[in-house]
This record gives C-alpha cells, structure tokens and sequence, in this order.
C-alpha cells in the first residue's frame, strides 16, 4: 500500500512578500518539507520579480534544497474581460485575485508567456502552473497546452496537461479576515484529520496574509505536523508528475 502524499505549496511569492516566505519556508525546512514555491512575476502589489535580486537568489537557493518553482500568474489580479457570470463568481471565490478564471485562449497565451519570459530571464523554468484563486477558464486550458506546460491546479484536482490524469488531492488553506476566520481554521484542521485517518493524500496551501494571524500559522503546522507524524509522504507538485504512473494516490 503507497504512502499518502502530502503536499504543500506556499502561494503569492512576489517582493511584497519576500519576508513571509521567508518565514514560511524556515518552518518548512525546520521539518523535511519540500515544497512547490507558486512565483508571480509581474507586479504583484508593487514591485516585479526582476526587481528583486535578493529574492531571486533566495528562490533559486530554496530550488537547490528541493524546492520546486512554479508560476502563479502575470500579476495575481482578475481584469475587466470575460463572461460577467463567470468574473462574478471569481470575484466572490477569490476576492478578485482570479485572474485566470475568465480569460479566453488569446488573452491567457499572452498572460503566461509574459510570466514565462520573465521568469527565464531569471534563469527560471517552472514546468506547472497553479492559477490565483485556483481558477481557470477552458480557454486557460488550452493556452497553458500551448506554451508547454506540464500541470496546472484547482482546488479539488492536480492535471497532467500531457497524459490528462487528474489526481483528487483537496487543497486545504485559510482565509485570513473576515467572520468566518476562526471557523475555518478549525474545518481545515478537522478535514486534515479526518483524511490522515482513512490515509487520503491532500495538500496544504500557505499565503503571506496567513501569517498576520499567528493561530493561522500555529494551525497549519500543527496539520503538517500531525500528517508527517501518522507516516505521509512530503513532495512537489512536479515530483507528483514523475511518480504519478507508478504510484496510485490513496
């Protein structure tokens, strides 16, 4: 019987954030767990990624520890195009963040490959692809075939965009402020237990704003914590692509 697969990425890396994945990936590193660092090139709440060298060497240090770098966007921001139903519920999930939710296949081609250029000129080369808010529209689909993408993600599922597999593996994360904040924190712990007990696979998402609220923080590890304890394996999301013919997820 396989190992469960535990999976944890941190989210929105971007200068404005340099120091809360920082702290993130100290805790991580403090544990054995390599993670998959979700990179927005563009200007993501200030400044673009090339304007960072400190932070850019950061990430390539972390992708010679095991880290994985991937793309998380152009610039995290949904815009004014697409279907109005469609950037409705976007704007409702994910607070304005999906930016690829509504995109047709022309405006996300040109959106990724902005990304992709940027990031290979930082001598970058992620193979997946994690959209903000874990959106994307079938016209994203098809634009993260054409530039060559391995994988992409939503919140239930993890696809191969070569052998189309889909793996169900739920992503388990916080949503800092708000009423529902402490709710929340307590589900996720809950759903975490709940599947390290029928020894489900599932993963862990962390966001700079995470760490604002310290029982958000203290939370989260404790659900790594308690899913290395009961015997999962920590991995990559492209570590998950290269297994993933030989090795079922529970």
């Amino acid at each position: 019987m396989p190992r469960p697969q535990l999976l944890v990425s941190i989210h929105d890396i971007a200068p404005a954030s340099a120091s809360a994945t920082e702290r993130w990936l100290a805790d991580l590193d403090a544990r054995g767990v390599p993670a998959t660092l979700l990179v927005i090139p563009g200007p993501w709440r200030g400044s673009r990624l090339s304007q960072s060298p400190d932070l850019v060497a950061a990430l390539h240090d972390a992708a010679s520890r095991g880290h994985e770098l991937a793309l998380h966007g152009w610039e995290h921001k949904a815009g004014p195009t697409g279907p109005p139903l469609r950037r409705a519920a976007a704007q409702l999930l994910a607070r304005g963040a999906a930016e690829f939710a509504a995109l047709d296949v022309a405006e996300a081609t040109a959106r990724l490959s902005a990304g992709l250029a940027e990031l290979a000129a930082l001598d970058i080369e992620p193979v997946g692809f994690h959209p903000p808010g874990w959106l994307a529209s079938p016209g994203a689909y098809q634009a993260l075939r054409r530039v060559g993408l391995r994988y992409s993600s939503s919140h239930l599922f993890v696809r191969d965009l070569i052998t189309e597999r889909r793996y169900t593996l739920p992503a388990l994360s916080h949503r800092p402020g708000g009423t529902g904040e402490v709710f929340a924190a307590r589900l996720m712990h809950k759903s975490a237990a709940a599947m390290a007990r029928r020894g489900r696979s599932f993963r862990v998402a962390l966001h700079p704003d995470d760490l604002l609220h310290p029982g958000l923080r203290a939370t989260t590890l404790a659900v790594i914590d308690e899913a290395l304890a009961a015997g999962y394996r920590a991995g990559t999301y492209s570590g998950l692509m290269m297994r993933g013919a030989a090795v079922p997820i529970p």
